[in-house]
C-alpha cells in the first residue's frame, strides 16, 4: 500500500519568511509540492522561476477575490451581479494555472449577497460553475468546490459539505470535484470517520488542520493516524495540503508527518 502524499499550503506555512522564499523552506522540509490560495501579486513566470528552481509541483490556487472589505472578498460565484467580475476572474486563474501546470483551482463560492435570495445565489451559482467547467476541460483542469465554516469566514454561501456534494452530483461534470478540508468538514458536520468516507468518492483533493485552534495535526481533538488509515485503506490517491496555523515555528509543526513518514518506513 503506497502512503499519502502531502504538500505544503505557502499561505499558512514558514510565514517566517516573505512569501518568495517560502518554497525553498518548503523543499528543505521535504516537501516536492505546494498550494496557496493566490499567486495574482506575482507574473506566472515568476512563480514557474521558483517551482522549477526547488524542485516543486504547484497543486492547487483559488480564483481570485475582491478587497477584504468588498462583497467580493471570497470570490463572487453566487452573486447574481458580478458574473462578468466572476468570469474575469476564472478566466484569469486558468491562465496561472496553465503557466503553473497547475491541476486544480478551488472555485470560491463568495459571501451570501445581500437582499438575494439563497435559492438565486445558489443558481447563479451552479450557473457560474456550468460557464467554468466547459473552460477547465479545455485546458485539462479541474475545479473544486469547498465548504467553509461561518465561524472562520462569517456569510460564506458554501457551508455544507452535502450541499456541494449535491452541486457536483448534479452538475456531473468530469472537471468539477470536492476540495475535502478535514477541518472545515469536522466544524461543520462533526463525525469525521462517516463523513469522510460518504465524501470521499466525490473528493478530488484535501486538506488538513486540526480542530479547534486549525494548526497542525496531533494539536487538537482527531486522531490522525486513524484517518490516515482509513484514507490509506479507502484508496484515497490524491494529494493531501497542509493548510494549518502552526502553533510555533513552521519547522516544529511536522512532527506528525515525520511520525508519519517513519510508520510508512517500518
Amino acid at each position: 500500500m503506497s502512503g499519502l502524499r502531502f504538500c505544503a499550503n505557502l499561505k499558512w506555512l514558514f510565514t517566517e519568511l516573505p512569501f518568495t522564499e517560502r518554497f525553498a523552506a518548503a523543499a528543505e522540509a521535504g516537501f516536492t509540492a505546494v498550494e496557496y490560495a493566490s499567486p495574482y501579486a506575482f507574473s506566472p513566470a515568476f512563480l514557474q522561476d521558483l517551482l522549477q528552481d526547488n524542485g516543486l509541483k504547484q497543486i492547487l490556487i483559488n480564483t481570485p477575490t475582491g478587497a477584504p472589505d468588498s462583497p467580493l472578498r471570497a470570490g463572487a460565484a453566487c452573486h447574481p451581479d458580478f458574473r462578468p467580475a466572476f468570469q474575469a476572474a476564472m478566466l484569469q486563474a486558468l491562465e496561472y494555472a496553465a503557466a503553473l501546470s497547475c491541476p486544480f483551482i478551488h472555485l470560491q463560492a463568495g459571501i451570501e449577497p445581500e437582499g438575494v435570495s439563497p435559492e438565486r445565489a445558489l443558481r447563479q451559482f451552479e450557473e457560474n460553475i456550468c460557464w467554468s467547467v466547459e473552460k477547465a476541460e479545455k485546458q485539462g483542469v479541474i475545479l473544486l468546490l469547498e465548504a467553509i465554516n461561518l465561524r472562520d469566514i462569517p456569510g460564506f454561501f458554501l457551508h455544507d459539505y452535502y450541499l456541494a456534494a449535491e452541486i457536483v452530483r448534479r452538475i456531473n461534470h468530469p472537471s468539477l470535484r470536492l476540495m475535502l478540508d478535514l477541518y472545515h468538514c469536522q466544524v461543520l458536520h462533526g463525525d469525521i470517520s462517516h463523513n469522510l468516507s460518504r465524501l470521499l468518492p466525490l473528493t478530488e483533493h484535501i486538506q488538513i488542520a486540526d480542530v479547534p485552534t486549525r494548526s497542525e495535526p496531533g494539536s487538537g481533538e482527531l486522531h490522525w493516524p486513524f484517518i490516515f488509515r482509513q484514507l490509506e485503506q479507502q484508496g484515497y490517491r490524491g494529494w493531501i495540503g497542509c493548510e494549518y496555523r502552526p502553533l510555533h515555528h513552521s519547522s516544529e509543526s511536522f512532527n506528525w508527518l515525520r511520525q508519519y513518514q517513519n510508520q510508512q518506513g517500518s
